[in-house]
């Protein structure tokens, strides 16, 4: 008896469409798998998980793992500990406390090739740190705040978490830059990475000091949050915000002139890098002076400022690395 055509048809397909799973699962199983952790959840890590996914697409050796923190450093350990139980072998970590997650960061050394990222944890294991000079940025952000403010006046600092290094360090760099004037900083406001508490922060700023002069957002939505009260209050001008990072409606702000100017770093550069230089230590053994590591352990990534004009150019750009994921 002849089979039937049409089974013919569908044991081939079967066979073949099996075939080609077992390939991808063989080939994804080839594939070394690297993370990053972010510390919080905002714009500015969705573009470095484009230049992360970008060295994956680059790369046909890796798996690249993205994961988004709470602001908690129980949740950071809750992710790298899962992804190193199913076989991560590099981790790139933003963490939430230098000093809290020393022990966590040495552990995690000991099973998997481990740099932070945007925050560094100096006492630790970890191989280095990739990122901005926080401290030059927040001179850089000091600078922008003496030309918002002249004739001096009270600030109000904003950030999620500020004993995250980089906190302490962009603040450490406004104190130093703005040292001298008649600049003063009435305090400096945490939220824990919520961005609701941040607008709220902002809010109560302004009824309970309203001589207040200017408003500084060290984290991406910082700036934002500030706008946003400043708007309620009316205070749009009057009140001067001065931003760090490329949240999109920091930029859009910027060039409409309802923010003065940010310091922005380079998100997918930490993304893009940070898995090439795993790659390295990981893939090829690369060992980390090889690897481009120099001796003090800090690979720095340059910072710009961008005032009124400058805002919706780098916006365009922003967005097109977000495009660049899906």
């Amino acid at each position: 008896m002849r089979t039937p055509t049409f089974l013919l048809i569908a044991t081939a397909f079967l066979f073949f469409g099996c075939s080609d799973s077992q390939d991808s699962t063989q080939k994804s199983a080839r594939k070394t798998k690297l993370c990053f952790i972010t510390n919080v959840s905002a714009d500015f890590w969705v573009y470095a998980e484009a230049g992360a996914k970008q060295a994956e697409r680059d790369f046909d050796d890796i798996e690249v793992f993205f994961r988004t923190g709470d602001g908690t450093t129980t949740k950071q350990k809750q992710i790298i500990d899962d992804l190193l139980v199913s076989g991560a072998k590099g981790v790139a970590i933003s963490p939430t406390s230098a000093k809290n997650q020393v022990r966590m960061i040495n552990e995690w050394a000991d099973d998997a090739h481990v740099i932070c990222v945007d925050s560094d944890a100096p006492d630790s294991n970890r191989i280095c740190y990739l990122g901005t000079d926080n401290l030059d940025a927040g001179r850089k952000c000091g600078e922008l705040i003496k030309e918002a403010l002249p004739n001096g006046g009270k600030i109000m600092v904003f950030v999620g978490i500020k004993d995250m290094q980089n906190s302490i360090e962009r603040f450490q760099g406004i104190k130093d830059a703005i040292e001298g004037t008649g600049i003063e900083i009435v305090d400096l406001r945490t939220d824990g990475g919520d961005a609701a508490k941040a607008r709220a922060n902002a809010e109560d700023a302004l009824t309970a000091h309203p001589d207040l002069a200017g408003m500084v957002g060290l984290w991406s939505y910082n700036p934002p949050a500030c706008l946003e009260a400043c708007r309620s209050a009316g205070l749009v001008g009057k009140v001067k915000i001065i931003a760090f990072d490329e949240a999109p409606k920091t930029l859009e702000a910027i060039d409409a002139g309802e923010i003065v100017g940010t310091v922005v770093q380079d998100p997918y550069k930490f993304g893009y890098d940070s898995m090439v230089l795993l790659r390295k230590l990981v893939v090829e053994k690369t060992s980390p002076a090889d690897a481009g590591v120099p001796e003090n352990k800090i690979i720095p990534v340059e910072t710009r400022v961008l005032r009124k004009g400058e805002g919706l150019k780098y916006k365009a750009q922003c967005d097109a690395w977000k495009a660049s994921i899906n």
